[in-house]
């Protein structure tokens, strides 16, 4: 695979070329399970199993071993279970919803039975640049405007747009687009407001809103090519949420499956309707402290699971947030050098939810600017960041080498798993990114003020893949292959996809496909990111292969128009992706 580097006054811009997909092989062995309270065998697509799933946890809720926020008493996987904790095989006597409605969770059973925690190598020594962003792209080109601290996402046609940056950039959109020989093409007066650490997020048609940003306590959507906006739209909400360390930078912006914009910022967030322009929800208060930078916690919107063909019913949405720091002076305090202790909760709410609350879960370890990336498999992977401090430049100690998988789907108290930790300290301006092959690609580090290799944490040029536990080789032998799959697709659309399976007996249960948004990575925020689950309609052997049936996302609003990377995943084990378009 390319990897192609632009360096950037004192900053740095990694894209990732797609031209070539590396190839592995891995499998997984997942245990056939049985939801409790549903009568016999549930099968996978099957709505009931996804509600005796929530009916069991609301009863787990009701006891002292899994507490909201809202109680006096929270407990965490260490106090329930003891350690170590975060191996779901460790709890099997515990009649607790699995994975899947009705499976044992699929991303890495095998490999956690083996003690497989995945593994790090060096693929560049030397990249020349320290990478702020990251993104996968076609190809890349040279920039003119300044692009630190920017935001940024593929539009309907997989053309890169980003906003903003610092100064002369702060109120520039610029484009790459997929053709052969595309250049950037920048707008520096596009934006009305100035857009410094602000969000950028999908809509359903393709179009973006910009949310935030340094002294912008407004948003606007980006407008066509070589248009300018009037003015923003004044958002109130983020005027309140500031404070002195502007813990609301960067805030968590995610379209949500009812049309609506969630944002959170600081500890509170709302639903804005991006028709209407009108706050329409807002939800509890995440308590614990500062979420977002410089406090810079983490937060990706969980995978999503339709089963109804109706595209006017609400499919459930559900955010996670990891992180952060209880002290809302972290940052001026961390230039005194005092460096608070991050936190190490993570607050979860299903925002579709008639009456929505934050459910708390504890990490193994405290972590404050890590990156979370939702892999094929449903799993969500934590890596990256310190243990406390701030961002800032050297506002951070201990770095946080472990990586953590999250499933969310998994026993209570047992959905974190404490992975094969780096030797690499990747802080302040690092970048993740989930690569086709299903590795990740991990970059940069810089908490100086230039580059700089003398210092306590140097400016850090080396790149790295990591391997997750499902890429054990142990089991390499039996990862699935798509062989045809057509890459344009409609909503509501069956979808037919040949695949080559050499893992033995095949049943339905074993096989899922999942479409993957990737994520524009700065500053421990991943724009855009999105995975949705498809309902499977069949797994029939056909000319030696296999051919996999399912349903693609039944509207824009589950899976906003433009390209995702489609992923076959059979006995927890996921292929080597292909670009899909949807529209």
């Amino acid at each position: 695979m390319a990897i192609i580097f632009r360096h950037l006054l004192l900053l740095s811009v990694l894209f990732v070329s797609v031209y070539a997909q590396e190839e592995a092989k891995a499998d997984a062995k997942v245990a056939d399970a049985k939801v409790a309270g549903a009568k016999g065998e549930v099968k996978v697509d099957d709505p009931a199993a996804e509600k005796a799933r929530e009916e069991i946890e609301a009863e787990w809720l009701k006891k002292d071993a899994y507490k909201t926020f809202n109680e006096e008493k929270v407990l965490g996987p260490h106090e329930m279970f003891g350690d170590p904790f975060g191996n779901p095989n460790d709890f099997k006597d515990k009649k607790i919803p699995d994975d899947f409605g009705g499976r044992a969770p699929p991303a890495y059973a095998m490999p956690v039975e083996l003690g497989y925690k995945g593994k790090w190598e060096i693929v560049s020594e030397n990249s020349g640049v320290s990478s702020m962003h990251a993104m996968l792209l076609p190809k890349t080109n040279k920039l003119n405007t300044d692009t630190w601290s920017s935001s940024g996402g593929l539009d309907i046609e997989g053309t890169l747009g980003s906003t903003g940056g610092f100064q002369g950039g702060a109120n520039t959109v610029r484009y790459l687009g997929t053709a052969e020989g595309s250049d950037w093409r920048e707008f520096p007066t596009a934006l009305a407001d100035r857009r410094w650490y602000s969000t950028q997020a999908t809509l359903p048609d393709g179009a973006f809103i910009v949310v935030g940003g340094r002294d912008a306590f407004s948003y606007e959507y980006i407008p066509k090519e070589g248009q300018s906006n009037p003015k923003p739209f004044a958002f109130e909400f983020l005027r309140q949420t500031s404070d002195p360390e502007e813990n609301n930078l960067y805030p968590f912006v995610y379209l949500s499956t009812d049309g609506n914009v969630f944002i959170f910022a600081n500890s509170r967030s709302v639903l804005l309707s991006p028709t209407t322009n009108q706050i329409v929800r807002e939800f509890p208060e995440l308590p614990g402290g500062s979420r977002n930078y410089p406090a810079s916690g983490a937060s990706v919107l969980l995978p999503i699971k339709f089963h109804s063909q109706d595209p006017k019913e609400i499919v459930p949405a559900e955010v996670l947030i990891c992180g952060g720091s209880a002290h809302k002076d972290s940052y001026s305090k961390a230039e005194k050098q005092i460096f608070y202790t991050a936190l190490e909760d993570c607050g979860r709410m299903r925002i579709t939810a008639k009456d929505p609350v934050w459910k708390r879960e504890l990490m193994p370890t405290p972590r404050i600017m890590g990156d979370m990336m939702v892999l094929a498999t449903g799993e969500v992977l934590i890596l990256n960041g310190a243990k406390r401090g701030a961002s800032g430049w050297g506002f951070a100690r201990e770095p946080n080498f472990a990586p953590v998988l999250y499933s969310p789907r998994a026993k209570i108290g047992a959905r974190f798993t404490e992975l094969a930790p780096s030797t690499i300290p990747r802080m302040y301006h690092s970048t993740s990114t989930v690569l086709p092959d299903g590795k990740i690609l991990v970059a940069g580090s810089n908490t100086n003020n230039g580059y700089i290799y003398d210092a306590m944490y140097p400016t850090e040029l080396r790149v790295e893949k990591y391997s997750p536990p499902y890429l054990d080789a142990a089991v390499i032998t039996k990862r699935p292959e798509i062989v045809t799959i057509n890459e344009q697709m409609t909503y509501a659309q069956n979808i037919d996809i040949e695949v080559k399976i050499t893992g033995g007996k095949v049943d339905h249960g074993d096989v899922r496909v999942t479409m993957y948004s990737p994520a524009f990575t700065t500053h421990g925020i991943n724009m855009n990111q999105r995975l949705i689950l498809l309902p499977m309609r069949e797994v029939v052997p056909a000319g030696g292969n296999y051919k996999v049936g399912v349903i693609s996302p039944i509207s824009n609003l589950v899976a906003p128009v433009g390209y995702y990377m489609l992923s076959v995943v059979f006995q927890g084990v996921p292929s080597v992706t292909k670009w899909v378009q949807i529209k």
